[in-house]
């Protein structure tokens, strides 16, 4: 793992219950804000950190690069207690199970939770080290459309029915012991990245949306 300067490095005090929201951001959107905003008022969270990736590992294209991703994130995703970070790419590692274990060595005595819609917990299992992520730190699961029942049904969610926290201790999800994990409802928004690629809404090579509008 590369030696960075503190300053690098998102700061949080000790304490902190941090909820830490990884993705390619490809582009970021409005339903990455309602996940984050619905994360730190649910799980009543001190900060969320977007953990903007290099390279999704189970994707076969390449995203945008990783500086036009960030500028788009960090412009749309404005609170305070929201810190957009490159921090995959600081530490040089490429799975979520290698970015976790720097993660909880770097920042001893801070609480941290693993944020991820209901569609990847259908795809879990086909993360690397899977059982290592669930076990290393508790997992709120925000609902999507229509991706409740696979996820509910995945392999992941079968595994660990046991460590499942019902709604209402998910303010308690940042103080569990791993594995724990708690699905989360409410209103959501019917928006994906993948799907405003596919209508291109985004060109991020070129930093631009269709009508040559700079983001």
């Amino acid at each position: 793992m590369p030696v960075l300067p503190r300053h690098a490095l998102p700061s949080a005090p000790i304490g902190a219950a941090i909820g830490l929201f990884g993705g390619s951001f490809d582009p970021a959107h409005e339903g990455h804000v309602h996940v984050t905003q619905h994360a730190l008022r649910r799980l009543q969270l001190d900060q969320i950190w977007w953990l903007v990736s290099p390279q999704n590992p189970l994707k076969r294209s390449g995203p945008a690069p990783l500086d036009t991703r960030l500028g788009q994130a960090r412009s749309l995703m404005r609170h305070p207690r929201v810190q957009v970070t490159p921090i995959e790419a600081q530490l040089g590692t490429r799975y979520t199970a290698d970015t976790l274990r720097a993660l909880l060595r770097l920042y001893p005595r801070r609480r941290f939770v693993w944020i991820m819609g209901a569609d990847n917990l259908a795809g879990f299992h086909r993360w690397d080290n899977w059982r290592v992520i669930m076990e290393s730190l508790p997992i709120a699961v925000v609902a999507r459309p229509g991706q409740q029942l696979a996820a509910l049904s995945s392999v992941a969610a079968r595994r660990y029915m046991h460590a499942r926290l019902p709604q209402r201790a998910a303010p308690l999800l940042s103080k569990a012991r791993a594995p724990a994990w708690c699905f989360l409802t409410g209103p959501m928004r019917d928006i994906s990245s993948s799907g405003l690629r596919a209508k291109g809404v985004w060109q991020g090579a070129d930093n631009q949306y269709p009508d040559g509008t700079g983001i």
